[in-house]
């Protein structure tokens, strides 16, 4: 359902991709501002959503007019494959949908430096997403990136607690912690920190790890054993530097790529969880003292993709949402990614938007007729 919505919603965008008439500025000429497709596009993307990160971006791009080529992550190629048979299905024309498969490094630098493809858009790492870049710059490619995050999620002392742990569930252990919005540090102001702390380890308690075939199932596997190993290092080396574990903190009896979901108490902010994003199920928890403190710890990172935070006072709701330098921010609200709004980061987080109105944007150009001769 999550796929499929991007591509009703841009079905329908389609419709509203309008030009403009300006007045004019001398007697005897028109002005007049079309937009048009913007050529073939070429879409890289990640494994985590291997659907939705493709009509994510595929559905913008088909609905602008262009031709595209999807090139899905080495880890999960049948969906992309599936999709392209369901486009060919539903009556596409030849063309249109196109995916290549094989190796990244071969597969990128054709994409990259191939003077037909005019628009790139990527979805992973930030060091992947400066690469491809730098590749796109002698053709000057159009692009899109929406690359790493380290998202705070802060609870205020005038936060309603409850609601608090259900959005921070919500937003760290979704998909076992491996989206790029999930929440990477968990701030608490002091005078809450203890009771968040129990009302979280109560609710991680409650989450069952197995094969999401199986009933009630709500943590699944992480997608290959070096992302293990990096949330033992991260685990490890906040110990080391005076983290306690709360709950979880080992490989899950299930074995292969099973992680017990995690959370750590009195985590410093020289730890490596604190500064790299972790992409598993662990929750590390940091204590802040007054709202300044929050919105710099929140800011201490060069990503700024997603943010969240809970309190109630209003006065509060707006400083903290205008001060976090983060292009989304989940208030009293943990899940944020809809087809209706624009997805997409800030500093090192990216390039452009995805989703809503803007997202068809990143498909077009933009021509200028200067119409004289007309007389009046």
């Amino acid at each position: 359902a999550y796929a499929a919505s991007f591509l009703e919603w841009f079905a329908e965008e389609g419709k509203r991709v309008y030009g403009e008439t300006i007045p004019q500025n001398a007697k005897g000429r028109r002005i007049i501002v079309t937009k048009e497709p913007i050529g073939v596009f070429a879409a890289i993307t990640p494994w985590n959503f291997p659907a939705a990160m493709i009509t994510r971006k595929t559905g913008p791009g088909w609905a602008a007019g262009c031709t595209g080529i999807i090139r899905p992550a080495s880890q999960t190629p049948f969906s992309a494959l599936a999709l392209a048979v369901l486009a060919e299905r539903a009556g596409m024309p030849p063309g249109v949908c196109n995916v290549i498969t094989g190796p990244s490094g071969e597969t990128g630098k054709e994409l990259t430096s191939n003077p037909l493809v005019r628009k790139l858009t990527f979805t992973g790492s930030t060091e992947v997403g400066r690469l491809l870049l730098a590749q796109c710059a002698p053709t000057i490619k159009k692009t899109s990136m929406e690359l790493g995050g380290n998202a705070p999620f802060i609870v205020f002392d005038d936060a309603d607690l409850d609601a608090a742990v259900v959005g921070a569930m919500a937003s760290k252990y979704r998909n076992t912690g491996q989206t790029c919005v999930c929440a990477n540090r968990i701030l608490v102001q002091d005078g809450v920190y203890d009771a968040f702390a129990a009302k979280l380890k109560t609710a991680v308690e409650a989450l069952k790890v197995g094969d999401g075939m199986e009933p009630n199932v709500t943590q699944g596997p992480l997608i290959n054993p070096e992302a293990v190993e990096k949330v033992e290092e991260h685990i490890a080396d906040a110990t080391k530097r005076g983290a306690t574990i709360v709950t979880g903190g080992k490989r899950h009896s299930r074995g292969g790529n099973f992680f017990e979901p995690t959370i750590l108490a009195n985590v410093p902010h020289d730890a490596m969880i604190f500064t790299e994003e972790t992409f598993g199920p662990v929750a590390p928890l940091f204590r802040f003292k007054d709202e300044a403190e929050a919105i710099a710890l929140a800011n201490d990172t060069p990503f700024g993709l997603a943010a969240y935070f809970y309190a109630r006072d209003i006065g509060r709701i707006f400083r903290v949402a205008e001060a976090i330098e983060s292009g989304m921010i989940g208030i009293n609200e943990g899940l944020i990614s809809t087809e209706v709004a624009p997805f997409g980061g800030v500093k090192q987080s990216g390039l452009g938007r995805e989703g809503s109105n803007l997202g068809i944007e990143e498909y077009l150009e933009v021509k200028y007729l200067a119409l004289g001769g007309i007389g009046t």
